[in-house]
C-alpha cells in the first residue's frame, strides 16, 4: 500500500465505514497516531496491519564489523578462531597469498631472533591501538556507539610497559599525530637511561603507521621497523595479550569519563608483572612457530 496521500485517504474511509469519525482534524490526529503506533488497541484492531518497511542497514549479518557470520553459513575454516583474536574483530577467510605471506614473515621473525632467544627481543617494542570505553562489556557484547571511549595507543617491550598515549581531540590516529606527539614520547621513554638505545619497532599496517611521513620520521630517530602481516591479529602481542587481558581486568567497571578509563587502563597495564610480559612475548614466538606448522592458517589458542 503506498506511503502517502492514499493510504491517507484508505485510512479515512475505514474509519467512516465504521462509523468511528468523520472529522477531517481529528482524523489527521488519529492517522498520525495510528502511524506511529501510538492509537488504542480497539482503533489499532479494526485497521490492516501498518505498512512498516524493513529497516535497511548498510552492512548485512554476515558483514557486519562486529559479528561473525554463523557457522551455517560459512566454510569451516572461518570457524577456527577463538579467543586468541581481539574480541572485536571478525575472523578473515585467509588466501592463499595471504598464508603464504604470514608463513614468510613467520619464518623471516624466528630467523630474526633465533626463535625468541636473541638479545634483539629486548630491543623491540610492539605498538598498537585500541578502544577504551567507560563501561567494558563481555566479549561478545557488541558496544554502542553512543557508549563514550577514548583511543589509546599502547607500546609495550619484553622488559614491560613502555607507554600507553591517550589519542585527544580526535577519533583517529593520523601520521601527523603519531609522528609529533605518540611516537616522539614512545623514543623518549624508551631512551631515557641510554639515548643511544636500539629500538625495533613491531607495528601493523595501519595508515598511520605506513605513511611515508612516520616512516621518514622512523628513518630520522634511528628506529628500525619490524613490519607485520595483513589479517594477524594472532601475531600481535598488544592483540592476543595485552588488550584482552586488561579490558577483561576492567570488566565490570564503569568510569565517569574516557579519560579516567584511559587512565585505569593504564594503571592496569603498568600492574602487570615481569613474568607476564616474558611469557607475553615467549608466546609470539611460539605463536610464530605454530603458524608456520599450520601453513599459514589460523590457529586456536593453545
Amino acid at each position: 500500500m503506498p506511503h502517502s496521500a492514499s493510504k491517507y485517504h484508505y485510512y479515512r474511509s475505514m474509519l467512516s465505514r465504521g462509523g468511528l469519525i468523520d472529522d477531517c482534524s481529528l482524523t489527521d490526529t488519529l492517522f498520525y497516531r495510528y502511524t506511529n503506533g501510538l492509537c488504542s488497541s480497539d482503533l489499532s484492531s479494526m485497521m490492516p496491519p501498518r505498512d512498516v518497511p524493513a529497516r535497511q542497514t548498510r552492512l548485512t549479518l554476515a558483514s557486519h564489523p562486529n559479528r561473525e557470520a554463523s557457522p551455517s553459513s560459512t566454510n569451516l575454516e572461518q570457524t577456527r578462531l577463538t579467543s586468541a583474536f581481539h574480541p572485536n574483530r571478525i575472523p578473515h577467510l585467509l588466501t592463499e597469498e595471504q598464508k603464504a605471506t604470514r608463513v614468510n614473515w613467520c619464518q623471516k621473525t624466528l630467523d630474526c631472533f633465533n626463535s625468541g632467544n636473541s638479545k634483539n627481543v629486548y630491543s623491540t617494542v610492539s605498538g598498537d591501538e585500541s578502544w577504551i570505553y567507560c563501561e567494558e562489556k563481555p566479549t561478545k557484547v557488541i558496544h554502542s556507539r553512543s557508549v563514550p571511549k577514548k583511543m589509546v595507543a599502547t607500546f609495550v617491550p619484553k622488559a614491560g610497559h613502555s607507554a600507553t598515549i591517550p589519542v585527544n581531540e580526535q577519533i583517529t590516529v593520523t601520521a601527523d599525530w603519531y609522528t609529533t606527539i605518540c611516537l616522539p614520547k614512545v623514543i623518549t621513554e624508551l631512551r631515557k637511561i641510554n639515548p643511544e638505545r636500539r629500538i625495533i619497532l613491531h607495528q601493523d599496517n595501519a595508515s598511520s603507521h605506513t605513511a611515508q611521513k612516520t616512516r621518514q620520521y622512523l628513518t630520522e630517530e634511528n628506529v628500525e621497523l619490524l613490519d607485520h602481516p595483513s589479517y594477524s591479529p594472532d601475531l600481535s602481542p598488544n592483540d592476543f595479550f595485552t588488550f584482552p587481558k586488561i579490558k577483561n581486568r576492567l570488566r565490570g567497571q564503569r568510569f565517569q569519563s574516557p579519560e579516567e578509563a584511559a587512565d585505569a587502563f593504564k594503571n592496569a597495564v603498568l600492574d602487570l608483572s615481569a613474568n607476564e610480559w616474558n611469557k607475553c612475548f615467549e608466546n609470539w614466538f611460539e605463536r610464530t612457530q605454530m603458524c608456520i606448522n599450520l601453513g599459514g592458517e589460523y590457529f586456536e589458542k593453545q
